[in-house]
């Protein structure tokens, strides 16, 4: 099984411009989520894959494998489905969250081992929720796992609903899992799948992930006990640096 990892980087952001190239310790974001893929013995390769000439300079003054893709996509997938046609001869790809500078490699490999099953075609992670805050948020996507430890839904909203049990006893009566954003794609399948219209489930829930299963396909899941800090907004800067110097020392 020869693996492609893909690090998706994009200059422009609502919420945070530029972030790729935010400076944490003496690195660059990208140059931190690049350095941690290469430590997942599970990837043959990592790539990053960009449509910005600053990033792409950037990833080339460290060294690092970069290509430049078309900036008419609209998300990450499309972006390693351009990228899987360019570098061909990979069995499957896995899809590195670009502001994730702190990701574990062991994340990575548990990812990709679910592609040791022949059958996987799609992948992903997902962790159990310990508090009411995140069960409550909906920028947290849940998910419904069936006993193949397949996807069967992902919501916004707390799901399943639990009839006749007070909100405050949910997490005591149920277990609940939230999607860890990090997904893998056998190579035959991500050519197909980023070709699909955007489908009815996706529109309301705005979670690209539901296109597929409207379409039929079948996410595989890996059940982590990790979860790494994201940079989504300049505030979440000084979080990270607080961990890289704790680790530093």
């Amino acid at each position: 099984m020869k693996i492609l990892g893909i690090i998706p980087a994009r200059y422009a952001s609502t919420r945070f411009p530029g972030k790729p190239l935010i400076d944490l310790a003496g690195k660059s974001m990208i140059q931190r989520v690049y350095e941690q893929a290469k430590k997942a013995n599970s990837l043959a390769d990592v790539v990053v894959a960009t449509d910005d000439d600053r990033i792409f300079n950037a990833v080339k003054a460290f060294k690092g494998n970069v290509i430049m893709t078309s900036d008419k996509h609209q998300s990450g997938t499309d972006r390693c489905a351009e990228v899987s046609k360019k570098m061909i001869g990979f069995d499957a790809i896995v899809n590195i969250q670009g502001d994730e500078p702190l990701i574990d490699p062991k994340q990575i490999n548990l990812l990709a081992s679910c592609f040791n099953d022949i059958s996987t075609e799609l992948a992903t992670l997902v962790k159990k929720i310990e508090t009411s805050e995140e069960l409550f948020n909906y920028n947290t996507p849940k998910v419904i796992i069936n006993k193949k430890t397949e996807a069967i839904y992902f919501s916004r909203q707390v799901i399943p609903y639990l009839k006749n049990v007070e909100t405050k006893n949910l997490l005591k009566t149920q277990t609940y899992y939230k999607h860890i954003g990090i997904y893998g794609y056998r190579t035959t399948t991500l050519g197909i799948i980023a070709k699909l219209p955007i489908s009815t489930l996706e529109k309301a829930e705005m979670l690209e992930q539901l296109r597929w299963i409207e379409n039929g396909y079948t996410i595989k899941v890996a059940i982590t006990k990790k979860e790494s800090l994201a940079i989504d907004i300049p505030e979440d800067v000084q979080k990270v640096l607080a961990v890289l110097k704790t680790k530093k020392n």
